[in-house]
């Protein structure tokens, strides 16, 4: 009778030098497809990546991974859109008809950028005793400061910037990463009906939307658009009419109001421009 260990040592006796070598190779193209499935989920990961702008934000972008039969395509993972900065003034020979914080006919100016960001907060946004950052250098000349309604509370972006050949500090608006305007876009000349367009992801989906004019106190409209809530952004629109003020500038908001103190939570503010025809 042939035990079992007889018989495992007489087939590996018998084993061809070939049959050895054959599986060795074997080994070897299965160690190589590791690695190089290895290599394709780094990069998958690595498609993360910042953008070439200065907006310091993640841009997803689609990864095709190569596989027998065919190309899968992974489509872009959600995410809020960019945060765009205002752009410095539209016209060279006004350097300063691209603030909206403080008016240029007013006598209020600011030579630390952080009180300029303090100021617009509270006395144009309406912010009650609101969280101030630090100042974020862009350049020498501009850059932007976090204001949030409370220590944990949802950030907003104030640009701030030196428009003029001297020490002052001028806003051009703010940013949210829970509240895109997509359309008017900033500097847009604007109209009645104004129709306004974006993306919102807040308490109940509420976004209070108003029009001012440059030095006017009352809004010349206010409402509300509807985007989404929770966790997952969701479209607003709505159409707005107004009384043209005439030529000159002015301020859409978008405020995310704070239920608890009547104040705000977070906001975006662009600087539009009126039609004076």
């Amino acid at each position: 009778m042939i035990d079992d260990d007889d018989t495992a040592s007489s087939e590996r006796a018998t084993t061809s030098p070939e049959a050895r070598k054959h599986g060795k190779l074997t080994l070897a193209i299965v160690l190589i497809l590791g690695v190089a499935v290895g290599i394709v989920l780094v990069l998958v990961i690595e498609s993360w990546q910042r953008s070439d702008d200065d907006k310091n934000v993640l841009v997803p972008v689609e990864t095709t991974i190569p596989q027998a039969g065919g190309a899968t395509t992974l489509p872009a993972a959600e995410t809020a859109p960019p945060i765009t900065p205002s752009p410095p003034a539209p016209d060279a020979d006004d350097p300063l008809a691209g603030a909206v914080w403080p008016l240029p006919d007013s006598d209020t100016r600011y030579t630390d950028p952080v009180e300029a960001a303090r100021g617009f907060a509270v006395d144009f946004v309406g912010f009650l005793d609101p969280v101030i950052g630090e100042f974020l250098v862009a350049d020498s000349r501009s850059g932007e400061v976090e204001v949030r309604p409370s220590e944990n509370g949802p950030a907003t972006i104030v640009f701030v910037r030196k428009l003029a050949d001297d020490d002052n500090w001028w806003v051009l608006g703010s940013a949210s990463p829970n509240v895109i305007v997509q359309d008017p876009k900033v500097r847009a000349v604007v109209d009645s009906p104004l129709t306004v367009t974006g993306q919102a992801k807040v308490f109940e989906g509420n976004v209070q939307v108003e029009l001012r004019a440059d030095g006017v106190a009352e809004p010349l409209f206010a409402g509300f658009v509807t985007g989404g809530a929770g966790d997952e952004f969701g479209p607003f629109d709505g159409s707005f009419e107004f009384t043209d003020p005439g030529a000159g500038g002015g301020a859409l908001m978008a405020i995310v109001p704070n239920a608890e103190d009547g104040g705000v939570l977070e906001a975006v503010v662009m600087r539009v421009f009126f039609d004076a025809d």
